[in-house]
C-alpha cells in the first residue's frame, strides 16, 4: 500500500512536464508511462496503449522510443491521454493477459476513464494489438492494427467494438494476407459494420510507421467511447 501510494505521488510530480518514466517490477511487462498535462489528468484520461514490432523487443526501454507514439512524443506530439508502452522480450509474442497487467497498473494508480482505452500497434505488436482487443472486448473501446495479423477465433470477439486493420499491398515481411484472414473473421460475425479496413498502395512493411505521424490515427481512436453518452 505504501509503495503504491508513493508511486502515484512521484508520477503525480512529474506530470505538469509530461514526462516519460520507465516502469519496471510492476507489471508483467516493463513499460514506458507517459502521463498527460495536468488539467487533463485530473479529469479521468483515456488510456492509450502502443505495441510495438519485433525489431523493438528486448530489455531496454530505450528500443521502444525508436518509432511509434512514444518517438512521436519525444518530437512534441501532445497525446491527451495515458500512454503505455510496454515491451516484450526479445523472441516471445504479445501475451494478452501480460498486457492487461501494464494496464491494471496504470488504472490503479490513476483515475482514468475506463470506457476509453485504446490500443494500436505495428507488426508484430498488430498481432498483439488484435489478440488483446480480441481477448478483452469488454475492456477495449478500439484498436488499429497495422501490417499485422491475429488469431480468427478473435473475429466474433472483435466484431463487436470498432477496428481499423492497415496493411501495404507490398508487404514482403508479413503478407497482406495477414490481415485479410482477420478482415474476413470479423466481416463473417456481423458484416464488419464496426469495422474499417484500408490497403495502403505500394507501401511496404515498414512504410506504415507513419501513420503514427498523423492526426487521422488520434482522432479515430480517441471519438470511440463505451459511453453512450458520451
Amino acid at each position: 500500500m505504501r509503495i503504491g501510494i508513493l508511486l502515484s505521488v512521484l508520477f503525480l510530480s512529474l506530470s505538469s512536464y509530461g514526462q516519460l518514466k520507465a516502469i519496471h517490477n510492476q507489471a508483467d511487462y516493463p513499460f514506458l508511462l507517459h502521463l498527460p498535462a495536468d488539467s487533463i489528468l485530473k479529469n479521468n484520461p483515456p488510456v492509450l496503449i502502443f505495441l510495438h514490432g519485433r525489431s523493438l523487443s528486448g530489455n531496454n526501454l530505450e528500443m521502444v522510443k525508436k518509432y511509434g507514439i512514444i518517438h512521436e512524443i519525444e518530437k512534441g506530439r501532445e497525446i491527451p491521454a495515458i500512454v503505455l508502452a510496454p515491451q516484450v522480450p526479445a523472441g516471445k509474442s504479445w501475451e494478452p493477459e501480460k498486457v492487461l497487467s501494464v494496464l491494471r497498473f496504470a488504472q490503479e494508480h490513476f483515475q482514468t476513464d475506463t470506457n476509453r482505452v485504446y490500443v494500436t500497434g505495428m507488426s508484430l505488436g498488430a498481432y498483439g494489438t488484435l489478440d488483446f482487443a480480441g481477448e478483452y472486448p469488454e475492456i477495449v473501446t478500439a484498436a488499429v492494427a497495422l501490417c499485422g495479423g491475429g488469431n480468427t477465433r478473435n473475429g466474433c470477439n472483435l466484431s463487436t467494438i470498432p477496428v481499423w486493420i492497415q496493411h501495404g499491398n507490398r508487404d514482403s515481411a508479413v503478407p497482406i494476407s495477414e490481415s485479410e484472414k482477420m478482415v474476413r473473421s470479423i466481416r463473417a460475425c456481423n458484416g464488419g459494420e464496426n469495422l474499417k479496413y484500408t490497403v495502403v498502395p505500394g507501401a511496404n512493411h515498414g512504410d506504415l510507421e507513419r501513420v503514427f505521424r498523423t492526426d487521422e490515427l488520434y482522432d479515430w481512436l480517441f471519438q470511440f467511447s463505451k459511453d453512450p453518452q458520451k
